[in-house]
């Protein structure tokens, strides 16, 4: 039976149908989920994708985290169901707090759009599994306002926990605090990061190499043998 992965659009969504394909390419079945819907549909995992949900309006995911949709999926991410934040979908994710701290804006005050290199923190969470510990791969990475702070206590926690999924190598495009891009919560089925891995599916767009295409294979292995 096909793994099928929701992914939610709110409005100001941007990348939902690019998200759809990278499942699409894993060979998972995309489920198209819209925000006013509290309906889940039976999928087996949910992806909150890049965007500016309401326009950033308050702060970038504050008022997506009360779309109806968000009901289910907190109840059921609670639960165990694998849920992937994107970029607005990372900010999304702190702030209905599914995972700690929060996204400022960017250090630099300037809108990023550039290559990244990051390394594989944590290959052990529900959507790392097919990457390996300490692997560096390129995904692009496009903000406003990524830059990950939280209390140090909260920092030292994440580290201690293995909870620091990604981290940015070479360069800090935007002042995340030790270089976080990306987190997960205790027990893994949460992650969030802010590059985009549905943009570094297929060679010839993105970084012109697939080093986002693990993060849809992972899932889809984790469903299948779980």
């Amino acid at each position: 039976m096909t793994a099928r992965i929701g992914v939610v659009t709110f409005p100001g969504s941007l990348d939902d149908r690019d998200t759809q394909r990278a499942i699409r390419l894993a060979g998972a079945e995309p489920v198209a989920l819209w925000h006013k819907d509290k309906n889940l549909h039976q999928v087996d995992a949910v992806v909150l994708c890049g965007g500016f949900s309401y326009g950033d309006y308050l702060r970038a995911g504050a008022i997506a985290r009360f779309s109806p949709v968000m009901e289910p999926l907190i109840e059921q991410a609670k639960a165990g169901l694998p849920v992937l934040g994107i970029c607005n979908g990372f900010q999304i994710l702190t702030e209905a707090h599914l995972l700690p701290g929060a996204m400022l804006g960017n250090d630099h005050l300037h809108f990023i759009c550039r290559d990244q290199k990051l390394r594989v923190e944590n290959a052990g969470t529900s959507w790392t599994s097919d990457y390996e510990q300490g692997q560096e791969i390129h995904i692009p990475l496009k903000n406003m306002d990524g830059r990950y702070v939280a209390d140090e206590y909260t920092l030292d926690k994440l580290e201690a926990e293995g909870r620091v999924a990604f981290r940015y190598v070479d360069f800090n495009p935007n002042g995340s605090l030790r270089d976080i891009a990306g987190i997960s919560n205790e027990a893994g089925n949460v992650v969030g990061l802010m590059p985009h891995p549905e943009h570094a599916v297929e060679p010839l767009i993105g970084t012109g190499r697939t080093d986002g295409l693990p993060f849809f294979t992972s899932i889809l292995k984790k469903l299948v043998t779980a």
